[in-house]
Parts: structure tokens; C-alpha cells; sequence
């Protein structure tokens, strides 16, 4: 039996032992190490740099001075050789060891950029900086695979003490159980989260599965699925045209649009047209044209007064890749209020199969803002484009109606629906089957909307299941191909 005595002599000599070891050193604490001793090889090596120069001078100096020249029989000759020589060495020795700390050097900026990426504290800009010193070294590709590599490891280590930790509480009592799992569930990735604990979530709903559902992941695998099936049912309406011409078949107001697609030098001279890139994404390339001397460049926020200057920009467009191809097409210019030239704001709806999840308005003029909503009209923040929030004006229950309505006669699970709003109500803009840069969302919006997603594929395929045609949709589809 142990008696308090023992065990507090025990305890006593535990911290003995530990005061006796040296504190353990911060990852930052190390990175600071390696910034002295980077800054310090790097002072080795202009140090050594100097000399060897110095060195060289001194030696041409004497080799090429008119004494040494002249004087030869006079000089004692053993001596001024010997002088030469020992220079002359000295200089090799410095350029060995210049190398040799080169190389320590080189070692050390190694040792550091590991300690940054493992530094928690490390922010996206001196990544940024990391990586481009990196390629500028020519090392940017070795650092791929090493990262890789290291990046992986580091993922199934602990994933693996993750699904240990879970299962050490799989037969502790049902509220331990659960808090431990929802707990790791945190940490998890969907592909990471071990049967057993989705298998206790289906059993016991206490046990949140959220982090199962992302939006992200739904789209990544969509976007898969079009690779291997080579098309699905909303990446038909991305091409303009043809979601104009569905729109049309339910009655959907759009903008005139030209039929065909014009060089930038060919588009024809109109006031009141928006031009736009055939194959564009964003507003790249996209040109309000009040006047012919009032003309806004969307993406770059400025004016640009006159046709000639507007070709300059969009061969600059071209030349720059902003837009691939020479295809452009013109359509009619939507206001909100045309007497103070105010252009339509996009409005955006994030579109399940028959329900809006979140709704993005936007302004463009006199520059983008952003402002997101629920479909019970608060405001929120996703993660994305927070630097550049506005306050917006809302959106109607008729509006999330009209979004609702028309993704529910489209047999996918996912599509975002974008408008424009006029003075007098919204104007189909087109379909996005992919929104650009999806992956910005926050963890907690990207399982929101991950929900949505996993819910709407489920209610398709009931629906599909129970006989639903999408009928205006098939009409459609067999329209293009006759």
C-alpha cells in the first residue's frame, strides 16, 4: 500500500526531475532560432565574399605592379612568392568555405520553411512569401513532393489517434460516448470519419453527422461525375444560349441578346448594350455601355471614354488570357434606375433542387460590394467576400419563389440561379453550375449548405423514383437536338 508520504516524496522527484530539464521550445521559439541562425550564415557569407575579394585585388595588384616587374633580381624573391602563395591560398580556403556555409544556409532556410508551415500562428501571406522564394531558388518542385508527402503522413497519423481515441469510448457509458465522438467528429474529413462512428449516429441522432455534409466535397464529386459521364443535367443550361432558351419555355424574362458572337474589333457600335465574353466567367471582360463615351470596365471599376479605347482593353483582355477567346456577344443593358445610370444589382441564388439555401446580392458600380442573405432575410457572413460587405436591400418572398420554382424543374441536385434586378422586377442572367471559388466558404457554411445538397439529392431521387418527368426540361433537351 502506498502511503502519502510516498507519495508525495514520488511527486517531489517527478519535479525535481523536471525542473532539472529544459523548458520545451515553442515552434515559434524555434523558428526564431532558425531566423538568428539564417541571419547569421547569410552575415558569414558577405563576410566571406569580402575578403575574397580584398584578396583578389591585393594579388593582381602585386602580380601586375611595375616592381615586381623590374625588380626581380633586387627582391627577395622567396619572400614576395611566398606572400602571393599564402594569398593565393587564402583565397581558395575562403571560397571552400563560402560554399560550405552556402550550404548551411541553404540547410537552414530548409529547416525554416518547415518550421513556419508547422507554426500555427503562420498567416496565408508569408506562405505566399515562402513559396515564392522557393521558386525563385528552382526548389519549388522538390518542396511539392516533400510537402506532399510529409502532408499526408501527418493527416493519417492523426487521423489514426483520432479513430483510436473513438474507439477506446465505443462501450463507455451512451453520453461519454457521444461527447468524445462529436468531439473527434470536429477534426475529422467526411472521407476520414471510421463506419463505426456513422453507424452510432444513425443509431443515436444525439450524435451529430455534420461534418459529413460539405458543400464543397458535393461539388468536388459533381464536378468528377461530369468528368466520367461527360455531361449532367444542370451543365447543359451553362451555356448561354441554351438557358435562355429554357428560360423562355417558362416564361422567364431575360435581356435581348445578339444571335451571334462578334470579334472585339466587329462588335457593333450601340449604346445601351453590355458586352460580354462568349465562354467568360466573373466580370472579366464585361463592359457596360451607356454612351459611346461612357462606357464601365466592371472588373477593372473604371471608365473608359471612347470606342477606340474600349478595343485597346479588351485586346489587352486577350493578350493578358482575362479572356481566351476572341468571342464576345452583346446584350440589353439592364437598369435599376436609368435615370441616375444605375445598373441592375446580381442577384444570386444558391438553388437545391426546389429550395434556396442562401441568396448573394451584388453591386458593381461604383464598385463590387457584397451582401449575403438567408431566405428569412438576415444577414450573415460565409467566410466569403467578408472584406467587402454591404448592407443590400433584401430579397422578396417572390423573388425566393421564382428561384425556388424554376430549380425545382431541373433534375439536379445543385444549381445557382443568377438575376439581375431591374426597375421593375428580375431578369434571368444565367445558370452556374459551378460558382467560382466555392472552396471560400467557412467550415461552418460549408456544411450548412453540405446539407442542403445531401438533402436535395435524396428528395431527386425520390422524386425521380416516383415517376416526376421534368417534362419542360426534356422538351428542352430534345430541342437541342434537332
Amino acid at each position: 500500500m502506498t502511503t502519502n508520504n510516498e507519495v508525495n516524496n514520488e511527486q517531489e522527484k517527478q519535479d525535481e526531475d523536471h525542473s532539472s530539464q529544459p523548458p520545451h521550445q515553442s515552434e515559434h521559439e524555434k523558428e526564431q532560432e532558425l531566423v538568428k541562425l539564417l541571419i547569421n550564415k547569410e552575415a558569414a557569407i558577405t563576410k566571406a565574399e569580402k575578403e575574397r575579394k580584398t584578396h583578389e585585388k591585393k594579388t593582381k595588384q602585386i602580380d601586375n605592379s611595375s616592381t615586381w616587374r623590374y625588380s626581380k633580381p633586387l627582391r627577395k624573391w622567396n619572400k614576395l612568392f611566398s606572400k602571393t602563395a599564402e594569398s593565393k591560398q587564402y583565397i581558395k580556403e575562403l571560397e571552400a568555405n563560402l560554399q560550405e556555409t552556402q550550404k548551411e544556409l541553404y540547410a537552414t532556410r530548409e529547416q525554416l520553411n518547415e518550421a513556419m508551415f508547422d507554426d500555427r500562428k503562420l498567416d496565408s501571406n508569408q506562405v505566399h512569401e515562402v513559396m515564392k522564394d522557393t521558386k525563385d531558388e528552382g526548389k519549388l518542385m522538390g518542396f511539392i513532393d516533400e510537402a506532399v508527402q510529409k502532408k499526408k503522413q501527418q493527416e493519417t497519423n492523426y487521423t489514426h489517434a483520432l479513430h483510436y481515441a473513438a474507439r477506446l469510448f465505443m462501450n463507455e457509458k451512451t453520453e461519454y460516448r457521444n461527447l468524445i465522438y462529436s468531439n473527434i467528429l470536429s477534426g475529422l474529413k467526411i472521407e476520414e470519419i471510421p463506419e463505426f462512428m456513422m453507424r452510432a449516429g444513425l443509431d443515436d441522432e444525439s450524435i451529430p453527422l455534420k461534418q459529413a455534409a460539405s458543400f464543397r466535397a458535393s461539388l468536388n464529386m459533381r464536378i468528377r461525375q461530369k468528368q466520367l459521364t461527360e455531361s449532367l443535367p444542370e451543365w447543359v443550361l451553362d451555356e448561354k444560349q441554351d438557358a435562355y432558351t429554357f428560360m423562355d419555355r417558362l416564361g422567364v424574362r431575360k435581356p435581348w441578346t445578339s444571335d451571334k458572337k462578334y470579334k472585339h474589333t466587329e462588335i457593333p457600335k450601340e449604346e445601351g448594350i453590355v458586352i460580354k465574353p462568349a465562354d467568360g466567367a466573373g466580370s472579366r471582360g464585361v463592359y457596360l455601355v451607356y454612351s459611346l463615351n461612357d462606357i464601365i470596365d466592371i472588373k477593372r471599376s473604371k471608365t473608359i471614354d471612347s470606342w477606340d479605347s474600349l478595343i485597346e482593353t479588351m485586346k489587352t483582355d486577350l493578350t493578358s488570357d482575362w479572356v481566351m477567346n476572341d468571342e464576345w456577344f452583346i446584350e440589353e443593358l439592364i437598369f435599376e434606375n436609368k435615370q441616375e445610370k444605375r445598373p441592375a444589382s446580381d442577384i444570386k441564388f444558391y438553388c437545391f433542387y426546389g429550395k434556396v439555401g442562401i441568396i448573394l446580392e451584388i453591386t458593381r458600380v461604383p464598385e463590387m460590394k457584397y451582401c449575403w442573405w438567408t431566405t428569412t432575410g438576415e444577414h450573415i457572413r460565409t467566410g466569403k467576400y467578408d472584406e467587402d460587405l454591404f448592407k443590400g436591400k433584401g430579397i422578396s418572398a417572390d423573388e425566393i419563389e421564382l428561384a425556388s420554382s424554376i430549380s425545382a424543374k431541373i433534375p439536379a441536385p445543385f444549381i445557382r440561379i443568377d438575376f439581375l434586378r431591374s426597375a421593375d422586377g428580375l431578369v434571368f442572367g444565367e445558370f452556374t453550375p459551378k460558382p467560382g471559388n466555392y472552396d471560400d466558404f467557412d467550415q461552418l457554411t460549408d456544411q450548412w449548405l453540405g446539407d442542403y445538397f445531401i438533402e436535395a439529392q435524396g428528395r431527386l431521387t425520390n422524386d425521380l423514383l416516383n415517376g416526376k418527368q421534368f417534362e419542360e426540361y426534356k422538351t428542352f433537351i430534345e430541342s437541342l437536338t434537332k
